[in-house]
């Protein structure tokens, strides 16, 4: 019997350990499917794959290899360690045996994942002894290797960023690049979803139209962790039909996937024993018994904490290697490397990670995974729960959950997470600011004609616009680029507007930008006196320059966040749907006029009031979309205003995090308005209001799907152990009212009895 399963059995035995698991769930293992390697492979090819051990295929590489050939866009949707590699590097690299100037480009999110995956595509290429050349172009290239890159370089390693700024605005420098291009590969397809998945749609708009140029149709290879919509989303990404794989052929070894949810220390307010602590004291276990882990949490400061905890908790002899490390960004890259090979050469024994490890970097057999809080959505946590037992052998998924109410839902509903399809990826490539980006960066790379469309869009009118602001000159039915400005520099991936307010850190001699925020999330965020937090490290707000778009910001170490108190006038613009049955719901524009007035500062862990301070900011607005949920008077059982007021605030808590589980976002991507007599509706209404510019589609999917969404928020409220409100639900009772969950429970009754 290995170490881990001793752990197991032990803390199946373990009445204390038991009381707080909520689920546990043991994966059987399962045989693989194999196919043999088909015959239109190259020989040379074929006989590289047999020396390096792979005699057969698994069914889903064989039957994207037979898509391939067939000349189709191919999405593969299988698990982690399922080797969806060899379903794009296997047709590429027989693409070029058969042409030798055949050129490939490969799209990854991260730059780590680009090195990895470069790393395991030069080692198939260097046995082979073939004149294939492929290289990262990435931030971090150096400048004598550019050329090179772009004049011979078969396969281009890079990611949606530098194709954005440093690849196709210079496209006439990559002539021979894009003549010959026959693939493109999109791994990781679920990381572009929202704003950075509709940013990316358009970068592929503007790569297939620079294609269409250069007289090239190329096919695209798209690979993914699972979802529920992953031909949707594809399809959405390239606009063209794709052909789904997802019979995962690759064997699998039993895991056992645990959900723990800390023990109560305050029932009345809804406090639980740390999270964190919890996951120090099981990693510690894990380490005792020389179980190979990989602990992820979800900031630097957590992974800085966590290591410090396990280091100081250890009991080697002096001067021994404890074989515990952290691994995050701000690492320089030739430590990363080394823990990456500590791990998989077995040296590292525990890896303290964020998310920077979740992808599909090699790092060897790990047995088991601890997750220090829901990661987020469904498909990560099986991303991050995949990362332990990728060869063979029991292996271990821990999720320790937390006390926000997202992580308290998913850790009391476990058949949510084990027996339903992960959540909808979404993207809106014609939200009308990103487009119109994007229509200017395509316009300075090729002039577009009169009635041209880009992708599906239409978008003469936005031509039009650009013309006369002076962006672009109209003659002879074609529109050409004025300005001596470069655009993609100036619009961001990660963002929907263009006016970005940049964070400057100035603890150090030289200030340096360490981030940025969208100009209307600004005044809630970085207004002064507030706490920014940047992967886990707190920075107070010196100066917020608005006019000039500049936050300052000094390092400091405190116990509390900060939350701003943010007024919101919503207006009503138009109605895209609406239905009335019990109550009325509906869909349509909005106009946000948001003014931030003062803020508070929180303790961490009890969510204490501190205190508070004034902000003093002009007011911002914004146009987006949102989904509303008015109540007649006679529906809400005689509910005196101030009842109404605290249950819709309640539920203004409790939904955003919840919806979140099911559009694939994050909680801050959807803000709830509450009004008890709404001058729009004349009703009490909840309002839910994508939270970027022109919206991003989640508020129509909402509309589609809210019987889901406030089922779930009742089993939130109706599961958490507290009394009258608490983090984990609807709120502090403070802050929600006397009786939050009570009243925010019955407006729930009202939604989901509507016969």
């Amino acid at each position: 019997m290995s170490g881990l399963e001793e752990l197991i059995a032990r803390w199946r035995d373990d009445p204390a350990f038991m009381r707080n698991v909520t689920r546990w769930e043991e994966i059987p293992a399962r045989e693989g499917s194999y196919e043999e390697l088909p015959s239109s492979l190259d020989p040379r090819l074929r006989e590289t794959l047999r020396r390096r051990g792979i005699e057969r295929l698994y069914s889903h590489q064989a039957a994207a290899l037979r898509a391939a050939g067939r000349g189709e866009n191919i999405v593969v949707v299988t698990p982690t360690a399922s080797g969806k590699t060899l379903c794009y590097n296997i047709p590429v690299v027989n693409e070029f045996l058969a042409d030798g100037e055949s050129r490939a480009i490969y799209l990854f999110p991260t730059k780590a994942l680009s090195q990895d995956q470069l790393a395991e595509l030069k080692a198939l290429v260097g046995e082979m002894r073939i004149d294939l050349r492929s290289h990262t172009y990435d931030g971090d290239t150096a400048p004598g290797l550019r050329q090179a890159i772009r004049q011979s370089g078969h396969i281009v390693v890079t990611n949606p960023d530098m194709l954005h700024t440093g690849i196709l605005p210079h496209h006439t420098k990559w002539a021979k690049l894009f003549q010959n291009l026959n693939y493109i590969v999109i791994d990781e397809m679920h990381q572009y979803r929202g704003v950075f998945g509709s940013h990316v749609a358009n970068v592929i708009r503007r790569l297939k139209r620079i294609c269409r140029f250069y007289e090239r149709a190329p096919r695209f290879i798209l690979c993914s962790a699972t979802i529920a919509n992953p031909a949707e989303l594809a399809e959405a990404l390239i606009e063209e039909p794709v052909t789904l794989i997802d019979n995962n052929g690759a064997p699998r070894s039993t895991k056992h996937f645990i959900f723990y949810n800390p023990p109560v220390v305050d029932r009345e307010l809804g406090i639980r024993r740390s999270a964190l602590l919890e996951t120090q004291r099981l990693a510690r276990e894990l380490y005792r018994q020389k179980v190979q882990t990989i602990v992820f949490t979800r900031s630097r400061l957590g992974v800085e904490l966590l290591l410090t905890y396990l280091q100081q908790g250890r009991k080697e002899m002096p001067g021994e290697e404890s074989g515990i490390r952290g691994y995050r960004g701000g690492y320089l890259p030739r430590e990363r490397r080394s823990i990456e090979a500590g791990l998989r050469e077995g040296s590292v024994k525990t890896v303290v990670s964020t998310n920077a490890l979740e992808l599909g970097i090699d790092i060897g057999e790990l047995e088991a995974c601890l997750m220090n809080g829901y990661p987020g959505t469904i498909a990560s946590t099986w991303q991050q729960a995949g990362r332990s037992g990728r060869r063979s052998g029991t292996s271990l998924g821990l999720l320790v959950a937390n006390s926000e109410p997202l992580n308290q839902y998913i850790i009391n509903n476990p058949d949510y997470f084990f027996g339903r399809s992960p959540e909808r990826a979404l993207i809106n490539p014609d939200n009308l600011i990103i487009l119109t980006n994007h229509v200017r960066c395509a316009a300075f790379e090729l002039p577009f004609r009169s009635g041209e469309s880009f992708g599906r869009a239409a978008v003469e009118e936005i031509l039009q616009f650009l013309a006369g602001e002076g962006t672009l000159y109209h003659a002879d039915g074609t529109y050409h680029w004025m300005e001596d400005a470069y655009p993609a520099e100036e619009i961001s991936l990660r963002s929907a507007a263009r006016e970005n307010v940049v964070i400057i850190d100035i603890s150090t001699e030289q200030p340096q930008v360490i981030g940025e925020v969208d100009r209307f999330s600004a005044p809630m965020l970085v207004h002064e006196e507030a706490i920014y937090i940047h992967g886990g490290r707190q920075y107070q707000v010196e100066r917020l320059d608005f006019a000039e778009k500049k936050a300052y910001v000094r390092a400091v170490r405190v116990n509390y966040f900060t939350d701003a108190n943010l007024s919101v006038d919503l207006k009503v613009l138009d109605i895209f749907a609406r239905e009335e049955t019990r109550v009325l719901r509906a869909w349509g524009e909005v106009r946000i006029n948001a003014l931030v007035s003062m803020f508070k500062k929180i303790r961490f862990h009890t969510h204490e009031n501190l205190g508070t301070g004034p902000v003093n900011l002009p007011e911002t607005e914004m146009h987006t979309t949102a989904f509303w949920i008015a109540f007649p008077p006679a529906s809400t059982g005689g509910l005196a205003p101030a009842a109404l007021e605290t249950g819709l605030l309640g539920l203004a808590n409790l939904i955003p995090q919840i919806a979140s589980l099911f559009i694939m976002g994050d909680p801050r991507d959807l803000r709830a308005v509450s009004q008890v007599k709404a001058p729009f509706t004349g009703r009490p209404t909840l309002y839910l209001y994508d939270n970027y510019p022109g919206g991003v589609g989640y508020s129509e999917l909402l509309y589609r799907i809210y019987r889901e969404i406030f089922k779930a928020a009742r089993e939130a409220i109706i599961n958490c152990r507290c009394s009258m409100g608490c983090p984990s639900c609807v709120g502090a009772a403070g802050e929600s009212g006397a009786d939050g969950k009570s009243y925010a429970l019955q407006l729930l009754e009202v939604v989901l009895d509507e016969k």
